[in-house]
């Protein structure tokens, strides 16, 4: 055989080292990925997610057109608000804005209004963040003294304040006043109640059923009615309860028994060995509920209960049937001065309104969100 015959030499390389594995196409990944995947994955999903994006595109574009495009900025009434196809009225706003905050209290003495609003949230801010120390003496301040601080600021009468009657209070101020007090009382009365629906004593067992169904099976706007109009006849003689704790006492019972069902739930979902071994250490019933059960059953509910404190917080408009002006019941009230009596008014209004609305539920949805993700503790793999 000659040298010609003989086959070339061929070169082989051997990795010595694993390569890493290379990245998914970006089709299948990221922002890129979500959109082909969740809107666009088969032929439905392509029709349904252009026909959502185009009602919603239609929907956004009218509020920008109406609120900041075709919106009348500047105005000393509501003459440069009347011109046709003008939008929203915000000099209406900025003429009213204080009475949308404050009502009808007196304009020298709002200054008691805004201290108790920083002096809220300058308790509710730090209360909210786990890592701020000092949290019982936060909580103490917040459910003790705050109330307290509250009632002497707004009420007056106390310290040389002037006395400000609760007919005058209005606007956003009656609306916090409303769903922070709900809040605050309505969840230890459900949380007591849900006890004694799952009470082994037939009578406490049997008061709680009642109390439950029947606030439940009632509508709200009834249980303002009868908290406006029958709660003083079960007063003594002589004895007159205001108008605005006639609403705060039958919006936290209302909500309270919403809130025993919602706790009762996530009692119910607690394994019974939790109990057992409760019981194993010796622990009575009430230590055993508030070291033990109740904060697992409360963790379990967290969606339920935030859920009735923004039902409860929309709900708080419902107080204007009883002649209490609250946030929109202002902005309605406002409606009647010629002055401003324009066709965009109204919506100017509400829109504000839906606003303040959205931006406090939103709030509280996603902090309980945060909330709801942190005490998962449980379910880490």
């Amino acid at each position: 055989m000659s040298s010609t015959d003989i086959p070339p030499t061929k070169t082989i390389f051997v990795r010595k080292e694993m390569i890493g594995a290379s990245a998914a196409p970006i089709s299948t990944r990221g922002f890129f990925g979500w959109v082909r995947t969740r809107l666009f994955g088969s032929l439905f999903d392509a029709i349904l997610t252009v026909i959502g994006l185009s009602i919603a595109g239609s929907i956004i574009w009218s509020v920008v057109d109406f609120a900041i495009v075709r919106a009348v900025w500047t105005g000393a009434n509501g003459e440069v608000c009347r011109a046709e196809g003008s939008g929203a009225c915000w000099p209406y706003v900025t003429a009213y804005w204080q009475q949308f905050l404050y009502g009808r209290y007196p304009a020298e003495e709002r200054w008691r209004a805004i201290a108790v609003f920083f002096a809220f949230f300058g308790l509710l801010v730090p209360l909210a963040m786990p890592k701020v120390p000092f949290k019982f003496a936060n909580t103490l301040a917040f459910l003790v003294g705050l109330p307290i601080f509250a009632y002497v600021m707004l009420c007056g009468g106390w310290f040389g304040l002037v006395p400000v009657e609760t007919m005058r209070w209005g606007g956003l101020l009656v609306t916090m006043v409303v769903a922070v007090t709900g809040i605050v009382t309505s969840l230890p009365i459900g949380i007591l109640f849900a006890l004694g629906r799952r009470s082994q004593m037939p009578i406490v067992r049997m008061l709680s059923v009642v109390f439950i169904e029947f606030w439940r099976g009632v509508p709200m706007i009834t249980v303002l009615f009868m908290a406006a109009n029958m709660l003083p006849l079960f007063m003594p003689d002589g004895v007159d309860v205001d108008k605005l704790l006639r609403a705060l006492i039958g919006v936290s019972i209302f909500t309270a028994a919403y809130l025993a069902e919602t706790i009762r739930g996530g009692l119910q979902a607690i394994p019974k060995g939790q109990y057992e071994g409760a019981m194993a250490l010796g622990l009575g019933y009430w230590k055993m509920m508030g070291l033990i059960v109740m904060p697992q059953a409360l963790k379990m509910v967290i969606p339920g209960i935030v859920n009735s404190f923004i039902s409860l917080f929309k709900d708080t408009t419902l107080v204007l049937i009883v002649s209490i002006f609250d946030l929109l019941g202002m902005i309605q009230s406002s409606r009647s001065d010629p002055e401003w009596a324009a066709p965009s008014t109204s919506t100017t209004g509400y829109l504000v309104a839906a606003a303040i609305f959205w931006i406090f539920c939103f709030g509280m949805s996603r902090y309980s969100q945060w909330m709801e993700r942190r005490l998962a503790t449980g379910h880490k793999r």
